[in-house]
């Protein structure tokens, strides 16, 4: 049974949800959006405001948030520029912080800071301004070489001691740490159980599971700290994130997927060529843009690995359809892919940055999606056949674009309210979209969480599988172009299927998954699994099918009035559709 949302303000979440987001406010005002504070240590120009189950009469309330949303390029130079300005601190046991931001205060006003402990415990510190590094700097000396010779590569990266550790530990007080990992999901099924509704269910996962603020903030950093190598070499190169890190659905502890970008390198060489003279730098020639690619990622990996202060496990996968150099940052803990110029894959964040940010159930669904399929083996971190993140995020947003009216517009729609800046091809892919949030019209859809879950699991559990493909540059379904089990359309390379690697086993498990979800959540009624201390909702959902009490009583009888149930209220007629649906 679909739980409606409630109206009513959810007192057990205001004031305590974090909801890190590269926009400036959330999204359109008046469907179901968010307020609430945001959390202390937070850069309030950079959070999204907490959500709330609102309901469609609360629409209007929210007005005053909807002002002009930050563009993703802003985001983007906002956030590089003040990886520029930040240093990262590694910080004794017992620590002082009022007496170590004094002292680091003599070299310039710190804008922000904050510690978070991953082996030992760090300090983030960002400067206002990026010549308060130059002067640290000067004053720091080089770590003695005892017992290990030290390569003399001087980085952004401090190691911060006490000179007098016994009588100034006695000065010192508990740090406030910031989380960069998320709760369990046992630990996530027992706050779930405490919401009044699904829609709050979904708002709480999201709020324990999206990257904060502090979070993103070193995911940028441990980007610019790649790009003062890269920079040695290539001086007018940047190196940026894309994927989960900048596009609004990132979950804490995920990858670091960054790109090594020439892009301001190419706009200097055009500026030359103005002038009665034509001048060039001479520059190595090579046969393919592949093998010039090979050849920077093997000198940059190279330098990380044999220079680079915390950069351990260093691969260059210099042979993979698109060359990439993995390696772990062992002071933050995160695990990075350089690669280089990747310039579609930055447009497909763009792509999701501004429908994570068009409307607050976009990103709650999905998060609640994707932990749905982490949870019941239907995604995995490993490279193989089943579904990906990515391929997942795509279904949803096909869904939402399905509705009636539609919560999010397609790539066409956007395209049609491109300007001339907007205007781009890359490698013969028209990859033009708006990019001013403001331009795209708000829906009228009031739908609430409660009901869009429920039916994502019955529209993809009757999805035809065997005949249509998604497409998100329509928003409609069209024929499969090509056998392949599950046919999603590459938003911008549009001769390609992103989830080729899905294989016939792996589509029937995520159909069968999605038809047993969609009846617990039609047929279990709320009241009575509080009483009897049973997962609900959404956390019923995010428990192994077969493992729980109520699962256990689905159980019996199997094959007979559960199945027969199950698919009376999905309006299939019989236990072979499964197959029909997904094909043979």
């Amino acid at each position: 049974m679909a739980h409606r949302a409630g109206g009513r303000a959810l007192s057990l979440l205001r004031g305590h949800l974090r909801l890190a987001s590269p926009a400036a406010t959330g999204g359109c005002a008046g469907h179901g959006q968010p307020r609430g504070q945001v959390r202390p240590g937070s850069s309030g120009a950079a959070v999204q405001r907490a959500p709330q189950a609102a309901g469609p009469e609360e629409a209007g309330e929210d007005a005053e948030v909807n002002t002009r949303k930050k563009t993703f390029a802003e985001v983007q130079t906002e956030r590089l520029e003040q990886a520029e300005r930040t240093v990262l601190i590694k910080c004794p046991p017992k620590l002082n912080e009022k007496k170590l931001l004094q002292y680091l205060s003599s070299h310039g006003n710190i804008k922000s800071h904050f510690f978070f402990e991953n082996r030992s415990i760090h300090a983030l510190i960002e400067f206002s301004e990026k010549n308060s590094i130059a002067s640290l700097q000067d004053v720091i000396g080089v770590p003695s070489a005892a017992e290990y010779h030290v390569v003399p590569f001087k980085s952004r990266l401090f190691t911060f001691m006490l000179k007098n550790p016994v009588s100034q530990a006695a000065e010192e007080a508990p740090l406030h740490l910031s989380p960069q990992s998320h709760i369990p999901v046992k630990e996530l099924i027992e706050k779930l159980c405490h919401a009044d509704s699904i829609s709050s269910q979904m708002y709480i996962l999201l709020n324990e599971y999206q990257l904060t603020d502090e979070n993103i903030k070193l995911r940028y950093l441990v980007c610019s700290l790649v790009q003062d190598f890269a920079r040695a070499y290539f001086p007018d190169s940047t190196v940026k994130p894309f994927g989960s890190s900048v596009n609004t659905f990132g979950k804490l502890g995920c990858d670091v997927d960054m790109f090594l970008d020439f892009h301001d390198t190419q706009k200097h060489a055009a500026k030359m060529k103005k002038g009665p003279f034509d001048m060039e730098y001479q520059m190595k020639r090579l046969p393919s843009e592949r093998l010039a690619t090979q050849k920077i990622l093997s000198v940059v990996g190279d330098c990380l690995d044999n220079f680079g202060p915390g950069c351990v496990s260093v691969q260059k996968i210099l042979n993979a359809r698109c060359p990439l150099v993995k390696f772990s940052h062992q002071p933050t803990g995160f695990q990075c892919d350089l690669s280089v110029s990747n310039s579609i894959a930055i447009k497909s964040s763009e792509l999701l940055y501004i429908y994570g940010c068009l409307d607050s159930r976009v990103r709650a669904l999905v998060f609640s999606v994707r932990c749905w399929a982490r949870v019941h083996g239907l995604t995995n971190s490993i490279p193989g056949t089943w579904i990906t993140n990515f391929s997942l995020t795509m279904m949803v947003m096909f869904f939402l674009q399905r509705r009636s009216p539609p919560i999010i517009p397609t790539l066409d729609q956007l395209k049609e309210l491109a300007d001339q800046k907007d205007k781009l091809v890359i490698g013969g892919y028209d990859c033009s979209f708006v990019s001013d949030l403001s331009k795209i019209k708000c829906t009228n859809n009031t739908e609430t969480l409660d009901v869009l879950l429920g039916d994502f699991f019955e529209y993809y559990g009757n999805f035809d599988f065997r005949r249509n493909s998604i497409n998100l540059r329509k928003g409609k379904e069209v024929n499969k172009p090509e056998s392949s089990p599950l046919y999603i359309w590459n938003p911008f390379e549009q001769d390609l299927n992103i989830s080729k690697n899905v294989n016939q086993p792996q589509l029937e498990k995520f159909v069968a998954m999605a038809r047993e979800s969609a009846w617990i959540l039609r047929k279990e009624e709320k009241a009575q699994q509080i009483i009897n201390k049973e997962p609900w909702g959404l956390a019923a959902l995010l428990i192994p099918f077969g493992k729980s009490n109520s699962s256990k009583n689905r159980m019996k009888g199997i094959g007979s009035e559960t199945i027969r149930n199950l698919l009376d209220s999905l309006k299939l007629n019989n236990p072979n559709n499964l197959q029909k649906t997904v094909g043979k």
